[in-house]
Order: structure tokens, then sequence, then C-alpha cells
């Protein structure tokens, strides 16, 4: 009887102690999480991405439209005006750097920024057009494509301007419009007296595209790569 007694006694006295056990869980399960998201809070927000220099715009601006001569989306005539534009933008950003000892001011900034928005979405809108180069499988075709790659190497690499790269584009530019005309003329051939007139003017544009790409002068903000 005696030992019935303390087996009820000690029973009670289990179940508080089993309970006291579950709640300091409880608790220290909830100040975990507590502290977890206090610290989840806490954690500092990711830095913004630094705004690209002038230069790095403008060397981007040249990788886009390198990489549109070298596909084939962006025309000899199409590349000819954007880099006509670029030079633009490239004389006014030397002046004003000349005018304040080598520094641009903030009006001067936000003023090249806005051409460079502009030039981008030209960029954008000449590479997604319907307009593309179309050279053809042929030896004439050919050698244009090959002038076209130089070009777009040169572009690319630092070795040529926008202002050069615009010169070149301009003579492609006319022996293109030239071999159209002959081939319009002609059923959409070219007799062996054009094509000889056409490999000798690539020659002369080869040679143009070689010295520009080996002289001094090199895109600003870049060197040759």
């Amino acid at each position: 009887m005696k030992f019935s007694w303390m087996k009820w006694s000690v029973l009670p006295a289990a179940i508080l102690l089993v309970g006291g056990v579950a709640v300091a869980q409880d608790q220290s399960s909830s100040g975990s999480q507590s502290s977890s998201q206090s610290g989840e809070a806490a954690a500092p927000a990711p830095a913004e991405k630094p705004k690209p220099t002038v230069e790095q715009r403008k060397e981007n601006q040249q990788d886009r439209i390198a990489s549109g001569v070298k596909s084939g989306q962006l025309t000899a005539g199409e590349t000819k005006n954007l880099e006509k534009k670029e030079a633009a933008i490239n004389k006014e950003t030397a002046a004003d750097r000349a005018a304040n000892g080598g520094k641009l001011t903030a009006a001067e900034k936000k003023q090249v920024n806005r051409k460079q928005n502009q030039m981008s979405k030209q960029i954008y809108d000449d590479k997604h057009n319907a307009n593309t180069a179309h050279y053809g499988n042929n030896k004439v075709g050919q050698r244009r494509e090959n002038q076209q790659d130089r070009i777009a190497q040169g572009i690319k690499s630092g070795q040529m301007t926008a202002g050069e790269a615009a010169r070149a584009e301009k003579q492609q530019q006319g022996i293109n419009k030239q071999v159209a005309a002959d081939r319009k003329a002609n059923g959409g051939k070219l007799n062996a007296s054009e094509k000889k007139q056409i490999n000798k003017e690539q020659n002369a544009a080869s040679k143009n595209i070689y010295r520009k790409k080996h002289n001094a002068k090199t895109q600003p903000g870049t060197a040759p790569k």
C-alpha cells in the first residue's frame, strides 16, 4: 500500500518536469528564430552597381557597332553614319576636357550621356531593322565581307577611331553602290571589266584599312587589344 502511494505521488512531479523541459525548448527555439530574423533584417542592402564612365560608355558603343558590322546587321552606310556621330561626340568631349584641365564638368557629363543615349538607341534600331549586309556566294561578295570583318576587328580592338571607321565604311558604301548599279544594268551579274574595276577599288580600300589600323591613332579611352 505504501509503495502504491509513492508511485502516484511521484507521477505528477515527473509530468511537471517534462512539461518544464518542453517549455524551455520552445522558448529557446523561439529565441533562436527571433535572433535569426533579426540578423536577416539587419543584413546590409547590396551596393548599387557604379555607373559606367564616359570612356567605358564609348568603348561599349564601339563594341556594339563592331558586333553589328561583323554579323551583317549593320550595313556600311549605317556604320558610316553611326561612327560619324560617335566621332563628333569624341571631338566635343576632347574640347570640353581641354577647356577644363582634362576634366568634364557635371553639366558636360550630363550632355555627353544624353548624346550617348541617343546613339545607343540608334545602334539598336539600325541593328534590328530590315537592312542587312548581303554579300552573296561569289568572290566580289566574299571580298566585301572580308573588308567588313577587318573593319569590325579594328573598331573592336580600338585600332580604328570612330572617324577612321566612318571613312572606311564610306569607301565601302561607295563600292557597294557601284556593284549594285552594275548588277542592275546587267541582269544581276557583273561582267569581267566591272569585276576588275571593283577588285581594284577593294585593293585600294584594303590598303586604307591597313593604314588606319596600324597608324598612331587609336580610339580615345581605349588601348589596342
